[in-house]
């Protein structure tokens, strides 16, 4: 078996276990009430992003190899670097879902009885599921030797973190006021004790 495809399949490996970790979440988030929705199209704009470059694109070049003409040699290094950095991501995703439990949502809102988290991960960071997203972006870059492909996640992750990161920060804010600039003060937003 070629390097490059056991890059494929570590990748389409670590997106079905990214479903799996997120679909009992989800069903569950559902039966909070949400009482402000922030929603809105930059928001659906950056999900989309997101959507494109961690799922579709390398998904469609998995399926199809195209495009060929942006392939290089995969390298060990690059695939064991890879299945490290993406197992970490779906680590630390699965621990960001475990600790919001109700309190997650798919886009900009507050839940009945939103509590503010800031234990496991979210002790350090203010936002470890755009770190998840990094790092799976990351990992997909070493994964898949396609400079299209590989590149495609970390520019859907840099698309849905800069149009949504502020505005999320600001509903938090207004939503739980001193108690979130304090929590703001002692954390970083993705990358722990730099940014």
């Amino acid at each position: 078996m070629e390097l490059s495809s056991v890059g494929e399949i570590v990748w389409v490996l670590g997106v079905v276990a990214w479903y799996m970790i997120r679909y009992p979440f989800e069903r569950r988030a559902k039966r909070s009430r949400v009482v402000s929705d922030r929603r809105s199209p930059s928001d659906i704009a950056g999900l989309a992003a997101a959507l494109l470059g961690l799922a579709i694109v390398p998904g469609f070049y998995i399926a199809t190899g195209i495009p060929e003409t942006a392939d290089y040699p995969a390298s060990a290094w690059a695939v064991a670097l890879g299945s490290i950095v993406f197992a970490t991501a779906l680590w630390v995703f699965r621990r960001s879902h475990k600790e919001l439990g109700r309190n997650w949502s798919i886009t900009l809102e507050i839940r009945e009885r939103h509590k503010l988290v800031c234990t496991g991960p979210y002790a350090v960071i203010r936002h470890p599921m755009y770190t998840s997203f990094m790092l799976m972006g990351l990992g997909q870059a070493f994964l898949l030797s396609n400079w299209v492909a590989g590149a495609a996640g970390l520019i859907g992750f840099a698309v849905l973190f800069f149009l949504r990161v502020d505005k999320e920060e600001r509903m938090m804010m207004e939503n739980f006021g001193p108690e979130y600039r304090a929590y703001m003060e002692r954390t970083k937003r993705i990358i722990p004790y730099l940014y």
